[in-house]
């Protein structure tokens, strides 16, 4: 086959995959930039022209740093919990069960992916919410004198993000801890390496690829959710993912909410690019 024919094939090949990325991602993203610069939304007769202002309030006003960093902890705060609460599972699921009984557990762990979202949230609500499941149990139990009230409560939105994100880290983390070789704790132990030396000379360190992954995977969305934060928290749920929200939905102010989409996609890109330097500098102390 001539080079130019190659060039054909590879071109015809690659194009409904580029085509369809244009299309759905870089068009819309392209057309919500032009919005973040834009005094009005341009549609109608209304009078349209090119202005910084949109930006220059976000930064003039504390009220979206606050809650920016609000965002960014719930982040951080939910991708530290997976982590605490996925590391001990995928431990269990990897080195530690039988594999037959590995299937039963990965059921258990994906459960949540087979659910809509809004479903699982109003679940949560039904069992957080004052005289629910748990406050019920709480009390027929004598473990609580009186009502929890942890519907419409940062915990709440807490508990909903972990539920429905923790797969990710218990995934990653199952993968990265199933590749590493029996025969190497097994050496460790004849070299005389007690289960707690074992894990953390030999496991914790060739994980945390999957530790870096399963972050990447919970930490960049959960900045931006709003549904979790809008059924479970109540006033205590105002992050800039539902400003984002409501600003295309409620306030039709497309101009400005692609102004903060357009800013939280520049954190994340840095967090992005934190994460993968990161991720670089453990494989190369790997020697991979």
């Amino acid at each position: 086959m001539s080079p130019w024919r190659r060039s054909l094939a590879l071109v015809a090949l690659l194009a409904p995959a580029y085509g369809w990325l244009v299309f759905a991602v870089i068009a819309p993203l392209t057309i919500m930039l032009i919005f973040s610069f834009l005094n009005d939304v341009p549609i109608g007769e209304r009078v349209v022209f090119f202005t910084f202002e949109n930006y220059r309030d976000f930064f003039q006003h504390a009220f979206y740093w606050r809650l920016t960093a609000k965002s960014l902890l719930t982040g951080f705060y939910t991708t530290l919990l997976c982590l605490v609460l996925g590391y001990p599972m995928a431990l269990v699921m990897a080195k530690v069960i039988p594999s037959h009984w590995r299937a039963a557990l990965f059921m258990l762990v994906i459960v949540p992916f087979w659910s809509n979202t809004i479903v699982r949230l109003y679940s949560w609500a039904i069992v957080l919410r004052k005289g629910g499941v748990l406050d019920l149990l709480l009390q027929a139990l004598g473990l609580s004198p009186g009502s929890l009230e942890i519907l419409y409560t940062y915990r709440a939105i807490l508990i909903g993000l972990v539920h429905g994100y923790l797969p990710y880290m218990v995934l990653t983390l199952y993968i990265a801890l199933d590749r590493v070789d029996d025969s190497l704790l097994e050496a460790a132990a004849s070299l005389g390496a007690n289960a707690w030396q074992r894990f953390w000379r030999i496991l914790f360190p060739l994980s945390i690829p999957g530790m870096i992954s399963g972050s990447i995977l919970i930490f960049i969305p959960v900045i931006g959710s709003f549904v979790e934060p809008r059924l479970l928290g109540g006033r205590a749920g105002t992050m800039i993912g539902t400003i984002i929200e409501d600003q295309f939905v409620q306030l039709f102010k497309w101009n400005f909410g692609a102004t903060l989409s357009f800013l939280l996609l520049l954190i994340v890109l840095i967090f992005m690019l934190a994460f993968g330097l990161l991720l670089r500098r453990t494989r190369l102390l790997r020697g991979e």
